[in-house]
């Protein structure tokens, strides 16, 4: 069964329900109109509406407005609950949850950037987060982390809101002991990839042919450090670096970044040197990657770091910052670098100009994460 909250209240879908949603997220099924109920959801764009309404007509069962706790009379008697997305963590929802006895919840963390990293959030996101995990702290039997810096992170802001609790409690000094007792079970699932297939067909238009090309993938964010890249572009010099190569810029435009998405619409580069394809298929993403001379991964903070993993699944060279996710992932895969260390790209850029995809000892041997060990891992556990 799955579990959905929609603008007016919660349903639950059956197996034919959840590949019926599947389909439409798939493309395989059009959307349905939207229900009356719906077109005063205001908050929701005309996309969200219709597929709210879906939603609502593919629900074996439905509520309107706060009664989850009737919802999941329907359900049997023991129920695991496992919410991935960060997403309906609610204290409505996971207290409704939790009030069943036999019902075991599981939560999936990714990271815990809002509150290491907060300069390269919204305001709002670190409270927001930091209620997250306090939730879950109370709620969760199992927490899922994607990598072991993940739950390092997890385990030591869980503990510092497990000594808030306390002290509330009157516990002023709570020992070690009884911090870790409150604390809910953590494991570690990596995750994975689908086996990538490039489609030369897909690829863009206007690639150039016959050049250089180097790829960073990602929401244009300012944790994901496109401006490293751009100044190194901009600053190329072909009479002392030789002809410049291909900067390929896949993801969407993201948030908090105006002044480097004024120097993208601006640059002398744009669509000459430096490209931006914001709404790739994943065959045209794949089959950028399978020509790319490296993956660029220049991030000042990840949970983990899929970009990279799937540049691995194709034997695309990768050059990333030195983050403890991505070294954990992929070993001695990539060159590492110091994400602020622009000399140190530029040179391991015009080497890779240089070699092209050549393989590297450290890039033998490497073993991809797909899917099915992932969820061994995860549902084993769950």
């Amino acid at each position: 069964m799955g579990l959905a909250r929609v603008s007016i209240g919660y349903v639950l879908l059956d197996r034919g329900g959840l590949l019926s949603f599947l389909h439409r997220l798939q493309g395989r099924t059009q959307w349905g109109s939207t229900r009356f109920i719906f077109r005063f959801a205001r908050r929701l764009s005309p996309l969200q509406r219709r597929v709210h309404s879906d939603l609502w007509r593919l629900a074996a069962h439905r509520v309107v407005g706060r009664k989850l706790p009737r919802l999941l009379d329907t359900l049997s008697d023991e129920v695991a609950y496992i919410n991935v997305g960060h997403s309906n963590l609610t204290e409505h929802t996971l207290s409704s949850m939790d009030a069943r006895p036999q019902t075991k919840i599981t939560v999936m963390i990714h990271d815990t950037i809002p509150l290491d990293h907060p300069e390269y959030t919204r305001v709002e996101a670190v409270d927001r987060f930091r209620g997250l995990l306090r939730r879950c702290l109370h709620h969760a039997d199992l927490i899922l982390c994607n990598s072991l810096h993940t739950r390092e992170n997890v385990q030591r802001h869980m503990a510092e809101l497990a000594r808030e609790d306390a002290e509330i409690a009157g516990d002023t000094d709570p020992s070690d002991e009884a911090v870790t007792a409150a604390l809910p079970r953590m494991i570690v699932a990596p995750l994975a990839i689908d086996a990538p297939r490039p489609d030369a067909v897909a690829l863009p238009p206007d690639l150039p042919e016959n050049r250089p090309l180097f790829l960073i993938l990602g929401t244009i964010e300012p944790r994901k450090n496109h401006k490293l890249l751009l100044d190194i572009w901009e600053g190329w010099d072909e009479a002392e670096d030789g002809p410049r190569p291909v900067l390929g810029i896949v993801g969407a435009r993201g948030w908090q970044n105006e002044d480097l998405f004024h120097r993208l619409n601006t640059t002398p580069l744009r669509n000459v040197d430096v490209f931006e394809w914001p709404d790739l298929s994943d065959k045209a993403a794949s089959a950028l990657m399978a020509r790319a001379n490296a993956l660029l991964f220049p991030s000042f903070a990840e949970g983990y770091g899929l970009p990279p993993v799937e540049a691995a699944a194709l034997q695309t060279p990768v050059i990333s910052a030195d983050l403890p996710s991505v070294r954990e992932a992929l070993g001695d895969f990539p060159v590492y670098l110091d994400a602020n260390d622009s000399y140190s790209w530029k040179k391991a850029i015009k080497s890779r100009v240089e070699v092209g995809r050549s393989v590297t000892e450290g890039m033998r041997g490497h073993i991809t994460p797909y899917w099915e060990e992932h969820f061994k891992v995860a549902l084993r556990m769950t």
